[in-house]
């Protein structure tokens, strides 16, 4: 009640009502909810090169994503071993599943970006995503994050049995595939952009050194997967 009389009375009102309409709560800490979706190309600069963009929360709502699903796959599936419940998490918290669930959700309507800057970028909803849930857990407790998580988001938005058929190791699905047929296969950095004291990667996937794929992400292994996934699109064409 408190949060929704602070709503209706707050300057972002209206930002505060779609949240509400997306996620079925009142934010408290609003400023919160507004990093969560604001891009460093719109960030403001907090310290020299330090820009207040949502990566951070990205950070802690990625390792809040990771506990709360792992709870919820070791109580689901109680006579499935380590290797499996590992499978499904991965999966489950893979850039490509979070794309669809911030685009499941409208998230992508709510990001601040500098002109020029797509939000159809390939991770970028997944990032909001993350970051959501580092705002939901500072902002209401673990106990909530937990809950919104496992009575909205999984029930509601994730099917197991889709999942369990689902192949997101790209990274691996790729160099077997090259292996086989005998292709010379590397990931290559080509270029490597600072975002205050953040590095992102810019990595191609080249099969017979002809590039078939590029990912950027401020981890090798994530732009790595993204140009995995990239390539075997290729291919497959």
């Amino acid at each position: 009640m408190l949060n929704r009389l602070k709503a209706y009375f707050s300057k972002d009102r209206k930002f505060c009502e779609s949240l509400r309409n997306v996620l079925g709560f009142y934010p408290g800490n609003i400023s919160l909810y507004r990093k969560a979706f604001t891009h460093s190309s719109a960030a403001p600069e907090i310290k020299t090169g330090v820009k207040d963009s949502y990566e951070r929360l990205e950070f802690l709502g990625d390792a809040v994503l990771s506990l709360v699903i792992a709870d919820y796959l070791f109580k689901k599936f109680p006579f499935r071993d380590e290797g499996f419940l590992t499978k499904m998490r991965s999966r489950i918290v893979s850039r490509t599943q979070l794309n669809k669930l911030s685009v499941r959700f409208g998230l992508q309507k709510f990001i601040e970006a500098d002109f020029g800057f797509s939000k159809s970028n390939h991770s970028v909803n997944g990032d909001v995503f993350e970051a959501l849930i580092g705002a939901i857990y500072l902002d209401k407790g673990y106990v909530f994050a937990h809950d919104f998580l496992q009575n909205k988001v999984i029930p509601e938005h994730l099917d197991m049995e889709e999942i369990e058929q689902t192949e997101t190791d790209f990274k691996s699905k790729l160099i077997e595939w090259a292996q086989k047929e005998k292709k010379t296969f590397a990931f290559v950095v080509v270029e490597e952009i600072m975002n205050g004291h953040e590095k992102q990667y810019i990595i191609e996937a080249r099969i017979d050194q002809q590039a078939f794929g590029k990912g950027q992400s401020i981890s090798k292994k994530k732009a790595e997967q993204i140009a995995s996934e990239q390539a075997i699109a290729q291919l497959l064409k």
